[in-house]
């Protein structure tokens, strides 16, 4: 069972406060949705649970031990935060290639099976640089699940996705709740929060306020 708390998290950029007392908890086999507008906050709250920034106050526990030292980045987690960076002159399959090899030993058969479980044909020579908005997106969803993570952060997972691609995302996340990922999932679309989530939290002004589940 894994789980995510933010007690009281704070953030300011200068004059701007970005994150304002904000609270959270999450644990596996659930999806967690967070809307909000561009700027809320949303963004930040990520980066800050993920390791890539720092609370100014407030806590992170990961499973219980209080996170917040400076580089301390989440661990057996699958991540999509912002647009995700590739190599465009190679193929979708040899990114995830390079990618898995960081941590796992080559092993091209099941990496093709990821890529088919999101929609891509992973014999195709198409370098990523020529992939439109939608393939790529799907790339990054296959380069956060490929490694069986836990956890899954995922800010607009569904952006540059047409309505087919939506709907097979939707099953995809539906499926790993039901293997026990805890998911936390950032969305502009309400329908797929309404659709895929247990609990939705509006951000507003760096402010965080449960209004379902």
């Amino acid at each position: 069972m894994r789980k995510i708390k933010v007690k009281n998290g704070m953030k300011s950029f200068g004059s701007q406060t970005v994150l304002d007392s904000v609270n959270i908890q999450c644990e596996s086999g659930h999806i967690y949705g967070i809307v909000g507008h561009n700027g809320s906050g949303k963004t930040v709250l990520f980066k800050c649970i993920c390791g890539f920034m720092n609370l100014d106050a407030g806590e992170i526990e990961i499973d219980g031990v209080k996170r917040g030292k400076k580089g301390e980045i989440l661990t057996g987690a699958g991540i999509i935060i912002e647009e995700p960076s590739f190599l465009k002159n190679v193929s979708g399959i040899r990114n995830l290639d390079i990618l898995y090899r960081v941590n796992h030993k080559k092993y091209l058969p099941y990496l093709k099976e990821v890529m088919e479980r999101v929609g891509l044909d992973p014999d195709s020579k198409k370098p990523v640089g020529n992939y439109s908005m939608g393939m790529r997106q799907r790339l990054a969803i296959a380069q956060a699940i490929m490694e069986n993570q836990e956890i899954l952060i995922l800010d607009e997972p569904m952006n540059g996705l047409d309505h087919k691609g939506v709907e097979e995302m939707r099953e995809l996340f539906l499926g790993l709740k039901r293997a026990g990922k805890l998911i936390l999932l950032a969305s502009h679309n309400r329908e797929d929060i309404d659709i895929l989530c247990d609990a939705v939290y509006e951000m507003e002004m760096g402010k965080l306020k449960r209004i379902r589940g």
